[in-house]
Parts: C-alpha cells; sequence; structure tokens
C-alpha cells in the first residue's frame, strides 16, 4: 500500500523538474511566445527571424526575459501538476501503487492534475508572457519587473487580476489528459523493444526520456490552437477587449487557420528536449525519493 513517503514523492521530484524545464525550455518557449502573438502583425517571418532579431536588438539574455518567475514558478507549478499527478493515480489505483491503470486512467490523472495546476500556472503565464512581450529597454520599459506587472493587474482586474486567465489556463490544461495517456502508451510500447547489441530491453531511464519527449510532443500538437489563443487573450491590452471565447473567432477572422499555428515550430522543436529531460529527471528523483533505486 502506498505510504506517505509514495504520496510526498510527486511533489519533491517536481522541484527538480521544474527546474530543468527552465534551463532547457525558457529561450524556446521566448520564441514561442513572440511568434504567437507578434507573428501575425509582420514583425517576424519566422521563428529563426525572430530568433535573430531578439538576439540582435537585445541581446541572448532577452531569450531569458521574464525567466525569473519561471525560475520559481515552473518548479512551484512541477511540484503541484507532477504531485498531484501521483496522487491522482493512487487515487485510481485505490491507495495500491502495485495494481496496473489503463491508459484512460493514467489520461484521467493527468487531467486531473492539468486543473490542479492551473490555479498556480496561471498567475504565473500572465506575468512571465507581459514580460516577455517587452521589446523595450530602460524607462520605456511599461513593466520594471515580476512585481510590477503583478500590482498592474491587480488595479486593473482587482485582487483576483493575477487569475485574469484562470479559465483560458484551464482549457489548455485540460489537453493534459493527452499527454499523460500517451505517456503511458508510448512508455509500454518502448518496453516492447530490445536493444540492438544486447536484446534486452531499453533501460527504464531511457523509457522515460523517449516517452516523456514523444508525449510531449503529441500534447503540444493537439493543444497548439488553444495555447495560442491562450496566449493572445492573456496579453492583449487592457481591459481586456475581446473575451477568451471570442479570441479563436477574431484569430480566424483575422489570420485564417494559419493564426492558429504561429509559433508551432519552435514550440515543437522545444517540447521533445525540455519535457523529456523533465520527466527523465522527474522519474528518476521520484524512484530515489521512494527508496526504490538510487540515481
Amino acid at each position: 500500500m502506498a505510504t506517505t513517503r509514495d504520496r510526498m514523492a510527486g511533489f519533491g521530484a517536481g522541484l527538480a523538474s521544474g527546474a530543468t524545464k527552465l534551463l532547457v525550455g525558457h529561450p524556446f518557449d521566448t520564441v514561442k511566445i513572440r511568434c504567437q502573438i507578434e507573428g501575425g502583425h509582420g514583425r517576424f517571418r519566422g521563428p529563426l527571424d525572430c530568433l535573430a532579431s531578439t538576439v540582435r536588438n537585445e541581446g541572448a539574455r532577452a531569450l531569458y526575459k521574464g525567466a525569473s518567475i519561471p525560475l520559481v514558478g515552473w518548479a512551484a507549478m512541477d511540484a503541484v501538476q507532477l504531485g498531484s499527478l501521483s496522487n491522482y493515480r493512487l487515487l485510481l489505483q485505490g491507495g495500491n501503487k502495485n495494481h496496473e491503470l489503463s491508459h484512460f486512467q493514467h489520461g484521467l490523472a493527468g487531467l486531473g492534475a492539468g486543473w490542479t495546476v492551473a490555479m498556480v500556472a496561471s498567475p504565473v503565464e500572465i506575468i512571465k508572457m507581459r514580460l516577455q512581450m517587452q521589446y523595450a529597454g530602460g524607462a520605456a520599459r511599461q513593466y520594471r519587473g515580476p512585481a510590477d506587472v503583478a500590482r498592474h493587474l491587480i488595479r486593473t482586474y482587482s485582487a483576483f487580476g493575477l487569475w485574469h486567465g484562470l479559465p483560458a489556463t484551464l482549457a489548455q490544461r485540460s489537453f493534459f489528459f493527452f499527454l499523460w495517456g500517451s505517456y503511458d502508451v508510448y512508455s509500454k510500447w518502448l518496453r516492447t523493444l530490445h536493444m540492438p547489441r544486447s536484446g534486452r530491453p531499453p533501460p527504464e531511464k531511457l523509457v522515460n526520456f523517449m516517452a516523456g519527449g514523444m508525449a510531449a510532443n503529441t500534447f503540444w500538437t493537439l493543444c497548439y490552437p488553444v495555447d495560442v489563443v491562450k496566449n493572445r487573450y492573456m496579453t492583449q491590452p487592457d481591459p481586456s477587449a475581446i473575451p477568451f471565447r471570442r479570441m479563436f473567432a477574431h484569430v480566424f477572422r483575422t489570420e485564417g487557420l494559419s493564426g492558429f499555428f504561429r509559433g508551432f515550430v519552435p514550440s515543437f522543436i522545444r517540447s521533445f528536449p525540455t519535457n523529456a529531460s523533465a520527466i527523465f529527471v522527474w522519474e528518476s528523483t521520484v524512484r530515489v525519493l521512494r527508496g526504490e533505486s538510487r540515481v
């Protein structure tokens, strides 16, 4: 049966996963966000132009704009997401951690984790994106830092301003059903394969890495249009002129179907190494915290 140690391991390992995501993925994320929000206005010709323009005009450090919030936020988000994922799995297992769940049940646990982490993710993401979308420097900046963004949101939308994008975040995080459902599908498939020289199944850590990357690619392919609409909604000028539910029609009317896939290439490229590394770190750390293996 599951112990308190089993229930808490996912939270602790999630901190390590979040730090890994920041280190590997934040430059890709900055390019993705800028392409999503500015690409349709002719500022950039594509992801490579966005990358080159950002580095040329603002320096390489600009790729880590808004990183101070994810440094804490992604660690907290992954601790909540992956800790709650572990506990939703245990709930569906009836407390017996050796009981095997179906692909659908893994998806349900992922859905519950997505909705749970949305409460943390919504303020982190809206502050991060507002900072990422600042092109000016010095006195011309609209925001001086994360605290300034938070004050602005609270002044504009009341005490709940930090959760201004919560409905949009809940919609996007619902696709965690496919992230964790497909992760189980890929993991079980990879374990049926055999290594070329030894003829043995691949090591579990390799399974975690590869399945994590493939599941992330699946997730982003399916949820990307919703992610674009979420980010457009959360970064439009205040007070928000277009409600989230109408932003879909606005994007289609102004940019057509291609508008829903602005910045898809850097996001897709980013998703494999970032999430493969993060899930690898999470699974490995969980096993250590539970006393199941060494690093």
